[in-house]
């Protein structure tokens, strides 16, 4: 009987783990997103801009800075929810689960230290480089750009696509919040590239995720569980 109680009280305390982490690495990325995107410039010809305007770098520095937060509370978060999951999980889904968060994460960092070279070129200068640095520095433009419209979004939609799968098969996810999983996965696969800011649909839709879970954990506490179906 005293088993059965810890392994409740586990049952309840793990969710609400995942909600938590989840909801605080959601806000996180999304703030890394915003302060990234208005940053950075889309357009060479922008450089101009970058140099003569300071706060551009002050919005990449707390970019960079809420970098390595928003990494261990998302890896928090996808602890968590396999524990949440348990043995049920699909071993298929689970790889892709586990292995596509990784390299979310592992994107992540490659395009905050990147971001962190356009600093260390620029520095404080208030003109654009010389033509040497503007070329280094353009590359690194362009490769922040292009971590953060393809590869950082792709990983997100196959951790999306994997997460809703998992979630909807087990009956973890409602219906409407697996539709919803499936169209931000489509979303991040195909439209990213050409329309700026919608990675933001990631951050989103783990706040959805996250805020389910939460809600679940605190129905089941004040009473019997309710059905997942709707």
């Amino acid at each position: 009987m005293r088993t059965s109680r810890r392994a409740a009280g586990q049952g309840l305390r793990t969710p609400r783990v995942a909600a938590v982490a989840g909801i605080v690495s959601a806000l996180l990325l999304g703030g890394v997103v915003v302060l990234v995107r208005l940053a950075v410039p889309e357009h060479p010809q922008d450089a101009a801009d970058w140099f003569a305007d300071g706060s551009r770098r002050d919005s990449l520095h707390t970019a960079l800075a809420m970098v390595p937060f928003a990494g261990v509370f998302f890896l928090w978060f996808m602890g968590c929810f396999r524990d949440y999951v348990g043995a049920a999980e699909d071993r298929f889904f689970a790889t892709l689960f586990l292995g596509s968060g990784l390299l979310f994460l592992a994107t992540l960092f490659v395009l905050a230290v990147t971001a962190g070279s356009l600093l260390a070129v620029t520095g404080f200068a208030t003109r654009p480089p010389a033509p040497g640095r503007d070329e280094l520095w353009q590359y690194g433009r362009h490769f922040v750009l292009t971590l953060l419209s393809g590869y950082f979004t792709r990983m997100a939609a196959v951790f999306v696509l994997s997460t809703t799968t998992i979630g909807h098969r087990l009956g973890v996810f409602p219906r409407r919040l697996s539709w919803l999983g499936y169209l931000v996965a489509l979303v991040l696969l195909f439209s990213v590239s050409s329309t700026g800011h919608l990675e933001l649909a990631f951050p989103v839709w783990m706040l959805a995720v996250s805020g389910h879970i939460l809600v679940r954990t605190l129905r089941t506490r004040s009473g019997p569980p309710t059905s997942d179906g709707g």
